[in-house]
């Protein structure tokens, strides 16, 4: 069996994120992993609305802090997780994205399913397609639904 040492967790921002977060660290406590959870900010739409993007991404990363504030603060307290970090940047994503797990040079990559209509995927593509295609490592791609029956009380006494 594969052993992780260090999980990059592409975040979107949205419903999915929260599963995301806790297959990561379900999986990191497993295997004593060290977690980047990353999100990028396209900064192409912030751009045409003259938005200040360095505040922006700010911003994000302090709403996805306290989105995931209860996981977050669980994984500071495992002892099985040496390290978790977020970090938001502004970009284009894919090469953002790419960028940063690059850089962070993981054992296993994790991301959420979009649910793109075919339309927008024929024109946008999908950044869970672009990690698959374009990480030296696994990819693992996590529905919401597939979690949804986690027990937290489980999980807690895993980290006790």
């Amino acid at each position: 069996m594969a052993r992780y040492n260090k999980i990059f967790a592409a975040l979107d921002g949205g419903d999915n994120q929260l599963a995301v977060a806790r297959r990561t660290l379900s999986i990191a406590h497993d295997n004593n992993a060290d977690v980047l959870f990353a999100h990028v900010v396209d900064s192409a739409d912030l751009e045409m609305g003259m938005v200040d993007i360095d505040e922006y991404v700010v911003k994000s990363k302090e709403a996805i802090e306290a989105a995931l504030e209860r996981q977050l603060t669980r994984a500071e307290h495992d002892e099985c997780i040496p390290s978790v970090e977020v970090k938001v940047a502004a970009g284009r994503i894919d090469d953002v994205l790419g960028n940063m797990a690059g850089e962070f040079n993981p054992d296993l990559v994790i991301c959420g399913v979009r649910g793109l209509s075919n339309i927008k995927y024929a024109f946008v593509g999908s950044t869970s397609t672009f990690l698959i295609r374009n990480m030296n490592c696994d990819v693992l791609v996590v529905r919401p639904e597939s979690i949804e029956d986690i027990d937290e009380a489980d999980y807690e006494t895993a980290i006790q």
